[in-house]
């Protein structure tokens, strides 16, 4: 939802649906579990593919974001949304996802710079080049940009997920899009 967006009764409605979920959910009713899961799971694999893209690690990781979920429904207070909620351990779950990939070196080619990356091949698309680039960033940068510029949520929101204060988002997300912007160039030069 971004700034302009004000709740709707629909997703007053949605809300109150997921509520009556958990509650059901924590009593042990499985069909209420999987409601659940069905009502989230596209938004959860849209934030997990954005950071580790369509590997079989983020489907691993968009299975543990349910379980840790289910495992911590008695921890659930409903402070935020079920949705934020679920974004923020996935953004979590991802991003030891991408530590783990660099400290095993696994499927990863060095660079000069140290780091372990992915690289496309010279006949990669821009949406390919995009996703190395931004999984070169830092991790907080990353988090930041999956969350603001590749799944479309609201400042408020992205802060809100990550825990964050809202300037810190706003300072990650210009010099990310700085890192990008120089990184990218190279790409386009002839």
């Amino acid at each position: 939802m971004s700034n302009s967006q004000k709740p709707t009764n629909s997703d007053h409605q949605m809300n109150q649906r997921d509520e009556t979920l958990v509650n059901e959910s924590r009593n042990g009713d499985m069909a209420a579990f999987k409601e659940l899961v069905e009502r989230h799971e596209g938004k959860v694999a849209g934030v997990v593919k954005s950071i580790l893209g369509d590997t079989t690690e983020a489907g691993d990781v968009g299975q543990e974001v349910f379980i840790r979920f289910y495992e911590s429904l008695d921890k659930f207070k409903g402070e935020s949304a079920v949705s934020t909620y679920l974004i923020r351990i996935a953004i979590n779950l991802s991003l030891n996802e991408i530590k783990r990939r660099k400290r095993r070196n696994l499927f990863f080619m060095p660079i000069e710079e140290g780091h372990w990356v992915k690289t496309p091949d010279e006949h990669a698309d821009m949406k390919d080049i995009v996703h190395y680039e931004i999984s070169r960033l830092d991790t907080d940068f990353q988090a930041v940009v999956t969350l603001r510029m590749m799944e479309g949520y609201s400042t408020e929101e992205t802060a809100e997920i990550l825990g964050i204060p809202l300037g810190t988002v706003l300072s990650r997300l210009s010099r990310a899009q700085k890192k990008l912007k120089l990184v990218l160039a190279k790409h386009y030069k002839a």
